[in-house]
């Protein structure tokens, strides 16, 4: 897994194996995960969701701790996912970075607890897969609004943008800071510790 420039972020490229009935991959192997993380992926949750070309899901992010990790893949189509740092004290807060996950290269994106996680859907019918580390909760879930002006994240505008109600309402980063809604980047640190050192306990 090869990190990004957001610390607690990796992306996972695949190797291919292409032949005349189709092609295989592997688009998680915990042993690499492991040793990019320092602990194994807990399995809570498993969702899929299909967009419409011009859809716009995020800026999503929980309550830190537990939040909820996730592990990201496009299995049809093609999306532009955002990792943005909304972690109150990370050298990187209020920055992001994209990366196209599509059904050509198959690559995967893992974002850890407090990161705020959106994706645009590039075609129609892009579908996303996503394992999470934890179960979804209404109460200690939130968003920002994915076109802040003050993050501006360069989201391809040649489609209109189809935001669900919610998400076109959410509050900007800054207002949710006022609103003292958005993780530590120390809880975030001291949490994926905890889980480390779980790992390191069980083994």
């Amino acid at each position: 897994m090869k990190p990004l420039s957001i610390e607690g972020a990796w992306v996972h490229e695949p190797r291919m194996f292409p032949d005349e009935r189709g092609s295989f991959h592997e688009w998680f192997r915990g042993s690499d995960f492991l040793a990019s993380s320092g602990h194994g992926l807990s399995l809570a949750q498993a969702n899929c969701s299909v967009s419409r070309r011009g859809t716009l899901r995020g800026i999503h992010f929980a309550d830190v701790p537990p939040s909820q990790a996730k592990y990201v893949k496009c299995v049809r189509g093609a999306v532009l996912d955002a990792v943005v740092d909304i972690r109150v004290g990370s050298a990187t807060y209020g920055q992001w970075e994209l990366v196209r996950l599509d059904d050509e290269t198959h690559a995967s994106l893992y974002l850890s607890e407090g990161l705020g996680h959106a994706f645009l859907a590039l075609t129609d019918d892009a579908t996303v897969v996503y394992l999470c580390s934890e179960g979804y909760a209404p109460g200690r879930e939130h968003g920002i609004h994915p076109l802040d002006p003050d993050l501006g994240i360069e989201w391809p505008l040649d489609v209109p943008l189809l935001l669900s109600e919610k998400d076109a309402a959410a509050p900007s980063l800054a207002d949710a800071a006022a609103q003292g809604l958005l993780p530590r980047h120390e809880d975030c640190v001291a949490y994926r510790a905890s889980l480390h050192k779980a790992e390191v306990t069980n083994r």
